[in-house]
């Protein structure tokens, strides 16, 4: 890519308290060897990107948040041969160097030793274009692309590259057998990991949450709604695997109770430092408890997620969990309306 283009638009943070504003952004003039130029069709809210405007998460400021997201190929720079300008995409949430021992020998790129985030960059980092809550975005050579199929609507795929994408790592290794399973929270997370467990033959998944209103949701995706508490439906000590995406260490101690001997735990949620939990070793060790944390993905898990969507898409009412898309330029009422919970996730257009 070396002629001229027009600006791109970009919504830029400023810090919590402080509203976003819109701005235009040179692109660049040439790319460099394995970048890619996309044009963002439709991003959608996170919660990490609400815990980061409210406060709870901090970030480099200015930037461009927004890392979940869908859109087309503008221009490919060298050593991106096997994609083509117009073809419509999905990607990492990371760009990874593939050659650190977290990339090359632990099987975690996404815990890279030069790891880098989208819209978690500040603007004085490469070009700036480093989030999604803008026209185009700047893709790094680390980052893996992954084609969207025309059969998936952008609403229902732009959250794939962070919150589904999770969620088929997290339940991509299940004890034996896995017969009943609990999920602690009913927010995409949750809702997305209940579709997944019953996919790979789980029989029976309880998903626990304390809004009578997400609980609504559980039932289309294959799980059945509890209120407040997993006790009323099932036993202490008869869940083969308890799932965290509530993101509060309170559900923590009864997940511990929940599980059998040789149960597995996975937290997903408490990403953040207000997560301090009330368990005992003891707890852990006597019944030969398996308790991982899981952070973001690996390649493999994105492909698997629209994998996954495309055969499911009939099965669940993915795109109803999503907001009709918001323009870019009133962004502070969208993060308003996420804040809200109405929508599992709000989204938004540049196009708008």
């Amino acid at each position: 890519m070396s002629h001229r283009m027009p600006d791109a638009k970009a919504a830029i943070f400023h810090g919590p308290g402080k509203a976003f504003s819109i701005t235009d952004r040179a692109l660049p003039a040439s790319l460099a060897d394995g970048e890619v130029l996309i044009a963002i069709d439709l991003a959608t809210i996170c919660g990490s990107d609400l815990h980061t405007v409210g406060g709870r998460r901090v970030e480099p400021t200015p930037c461009v948040l927004g890392h979940e997201g869908v859109g087309r190929i503008v221009a490919v720079g060298v050593r991106r041969a096997d994609w083509r300008a117009g073809e419509r995409v999905t990607w990492t949430l990371t760009d990874s160097c593939g050659a650190c021992p977290a990339c090359a020998d632990f099987d975690l790129p996404q815990k890279c030793a030069r790891l880098f985030k989208y819209g978690h960059a500040g603007l004085e980092d490469g070009t700036g274009l480093n989030g999604c809550y803008a026209s185009h975005i700047v893709l790094r050579t680390g980052t893996h692309l992954v084609r969207v199929p025309d059969s998936l609507s952008d609403a229902v795929a732009a959250p794939a590259n962070c919150a589904l994408a999770t969620m088929v790592a997290a339940t991509e290794s299940l004890p034996r057998p896995c017969r009943l399973a609990v999920v602690q929270g009913a927010g995409l997370l949750g809702l997305y990991g209940c579709a997944l467990l019953r996919a790979k033959g789980v029989p029976r998944v309880i998903v626990v949450d304390t809004e009578f209103k997400r609980l609504e949701w559980v039932a289309e995706f294959g799980g059945e709604p509890a209120l407040g508490t997993a006790t009323e439906h099932i036993r202490p000590g008869e869940a083969d695997a308890v799932f965290e995406v509530a993101g509060t260490p309170a559900v923590v101690t009864e997940g511990v109770q929940l599980l059998r001997s040789g149960g597995f735990y996975a937290f997903v949620g408490m990403v953040h430092p207000e997560s301090a939990l009330n368990i005992t070793g003891e707890a852990v060790i006597r019944r030969c408890l398996t308790i991982r944390g899981f952070h973001n993905y690996a390649p493999r898990h994105l492909d698997a997620a629209i994998a996954f969507l495309s055969q499911q898409k009939e099965t669940h009412p993915w795109a109803e969990l999503v907001s009709p898309p918001r323009p870019l330029a009133r962004l502070n009422e969208a993060f308003a309306e996420a804040e809200s919970r109405r929508w599992h996730r709000v989204s938004v257009s540049p196009l708008g």
